[in-house]
This record gives structure tokens, sequence and C-alpha cells, in this order.
């Protein structure tokens, strides 16, 4: 007896979109039936190459009767018109990243994903590897302790003909922000759900070596409502890329380095330890622990199957949407932060960053040019 499928629309088929399309072909679960781009030329090449129909409506593809789940692959600012059209009609919804420009936005697409009750996920596929998936297990069961510090840097390269290939790159009003609202969501989303929201950031935004409107660099002093502090750093200036976390707690320090996991273990907790040795050189013990990885699929397919999954069997998501609101906090915290140069708590108030937006939205100018290219990068899929 074959296997029920979930039918699947992509929304926005000249970059990621495709490269989703090409992965579903591996996965049981799904089967890919419509697509959509606002491109005729681009929806009809991908129609056909997939024998699929094809619109240049996202809501016509929503209406169609076609499909029981979209994944939308838009430009940032799209992702919620597009996913809450489709959670009013019942359709379940994947989101590229991030969910949202806005804090307000992304509230607004949780909220329509409750009122729903529609599976809604974010694309995230850094939460369906064995490291996070064992990094994840080490916070759940308190390995760490109550955080005190925590470190996050994650240093990349983008050039200038990068920014130059699209009208809407490198603008607020394409973008809504630079490295941190396109490059950084992955990593914001594993130090978010690792380490926890902080509650004030004081940032400094910059834009160091492009020709563009929004920050290629940005770092933070972080605040947590604890009494822990963090620092946090990105750009698209760096080369080699660099991708480090570090998370210090009472009872233990998780560090997540070039794709490697480490865990050291203390003896006993550290303030209790700082309080009771009798000798002015005596330190704690501690012990690294080779943490175990369970072999498990992972990358744009994980999610998808994930949600396939969850549609057909309840299989709880690997990459929740709510969730996806930890990182625009952030993101949003950081951006207002470094533009008005004062420390912003978070929650963000969701007012005044929609006026802040708007505000560089007037000032912002869409590139003009021949040809767009359309191209996701052919190492590892990032935007």
């Amino acid at each position: 007896m074959a296997m029920e499928k979930v039918r699947f629309g992509i929304v926005g088929v000249g970059g990621m979109g495709s490269g989703h399309a090409s992965t579903m072909k591996e996965i049981e679960e799904a089967q890919l039936t419509a697509v959509t781009d606002i491109d005729r030329n681009v929806c009809d090449r991908v129609a056909s190459e997939y024998n699929v129909r094809g619109f240049t409506d996202y809501k016509d593809l929503i209406d169609s009767g076609l499909v029981d789940a979209i994944i939308v692959a838009t430009p940032h600012y799209y992702h919620p018109p597009v996913s809450i059209y489709a959670m009013k009609r019942k359709i379940h919804v994947i989101s590229e990243k991030p969910i949202a420009v806005t804090v307000k936005a992304a509230d607004e697409m949780v909220r329509a994903a409750n009122n729903s009750g529609v599976k809604f996920a974010v694309m995230y596929q850094t939460r369906s590897t064995p490291v996070y998936q064992a990094a994840r297990r080490l916070v759940s069961e308190g390995r760490l302790g109550s955080l005190y510090r925590t470190c996050c840097i994650d240093a990349m390269f983008r050039s200038q003909a990068y920014y130059d290939s699209a009208p809407w790159r490198g603008t607020w009003k394409g973008e809504g922000g630079g490295v941190l609202i396109n490059q950084a969501p992955h990593f914001i989303d594993v130090f978010m759900s690792l380490g926890g929201l902080p509650t004030k950031v004081w940032a400094k935004t910059n834009t160091r070596r492009h020709r563009i409107e929004v920050e290629d660099e940005a770092s933070a002093i972080l605040s947590y409502g604890n009494g822990a502090t963090g620092y946090y750093y990105t750009s698209t200036t760096d080369y080699p890329d660099t991708s480090y976390l570090e998370l210090c707690g009472e009872r233990g320090k998780l560090v997540l380095h070039g794709g490697r996991l480490r865990f050291w273990a203390l003896d006993r907790p550290i303030q209790e330890a700082s309080d009771t040795v009798t000798q002015m050189w005596d330190q704690p013990s501690a012990h690294e622990e080779e943490v175990p990885l369970v072999q498990r699929e992972s990358g744009h397919g994980a999610i998808i199957r994930n949600l396939a999954r969850a549609i057909l069997f309840d299989e709880p998501l690997l990459s929740p949407g709510v969730e996806g609101l930890m990182s625009v906090e952030f993101i949003n915290a950081i951006i207002l932060s470094g533009k008005r140069g004062r420390p912003v708590g978070i929650p963000v108030k969701r007012h005044e960053y929609e006026a802040f937006i708007n505000g560089l939205k007037k000032t912002s100018k869409i590139k003009k040019m021949k040809e767009a290219k359309r191209i996701t990068d052919p190492r590892m899929g990032k935007a």
C-alpha cells in the first residue's frame, strides 16, 4: 500500500525554492504539485521541469485545491502575507528564514497559525543536525546549569558582486536589514534556542566593506534576566569564516566550533567551589565528556519531511514557526540599538520598531539593473 503523501506548493522558485523542489524528489511523504513565481519565465521553466502546475500569483496556487502545504521562499517582506493567506485557508506552512522582518509581523504569523490550527515551521535546517540535537539534549537535561556567560561569533564573507546581483539585496526596502536579517538567522536561532533570549542588547552596527544601505557587521553586549552577560558578533566581511558558540553554566561549559561539539562537566557548581575551597590557588575540577551524536537525516529535506510527518502522523516539529519569533526579536533589537546608539530591551516594542523600519524604507532605494541573478550558493544553499 502506497504511503499517503502531503501535496506541497512552493512560492518563489527563482532561488532557494528551486532547491527545495529538487530536494522534495527524495522525500517519500511529500509530493510537489504546484509552484509559483512572479517571473513567468522562471515559473514556466520550473513547472515544466517537475511536471506540475505553475502560477504567477501565490493566491491562485493556494486557492487551487492542489496543495496541502506550502514552502514560502520569497524575499523576506513577503513571508508574513503569503503565510497568513495560506494559514487562513487551512494550508500548512514552512517559511524560509527569518519568518518576518519585524516582530509585529512575526506575531501576526504565529497568531494566524494558532487560530487556524495548521502546522507552521521555519526553515532552520541546522536544528536537524546531530550536533545541534546533542547540544539541545545537554541544555534540556540541565547539564550546564544556570548560564552566567554566552558568546557567539558568526563571521562570513560576501562580495560586492553578491550584493549587486539583485535589486532588493542590501536595501532597507528590499531586505529590511543586512547580515542580521539574511545570513545570520540560522546561527542566531541556534544561539537563542540553546542560550535563551537576552533581556537587553547594546549593539553597534556598521557598513564596513560593501556599497549597501544596510549593515554588513554587527556586535552586541547582551544582558540576561538571571544576571548573565554575553557577546555577539556577525559580519559578511570576514574570510575564512568563523562559527563559534560558547555557553558557560554553573555546572558545565558547551562549545560549538566549526561543526564540532565539546562539553565539560564540573564536579560541583562553580559558585559552590568558589565559596568553599580553602586554598588560594584551588579551583574546581572538570572533565570533558564525549557527547554521543545520534546520526539522522539533516538539511532542508529533514525539515520538509518533518512537516509532512507532522501533518500525517502528528510528529513533533523540529523547527516550530513560533520559535522563529526568538530570532526576529534578537535581530530587531540589535538593529534598533545599533541605529539608535542605546540599549534596547527585549521584547522589542512593536510600535517603535514598525515606525523605525518604515522610516528607513522611505529613504531606501531599490537598485536598477538589467537582469537580476537568482542563483543559490552552490556550496551550502546559503541565501
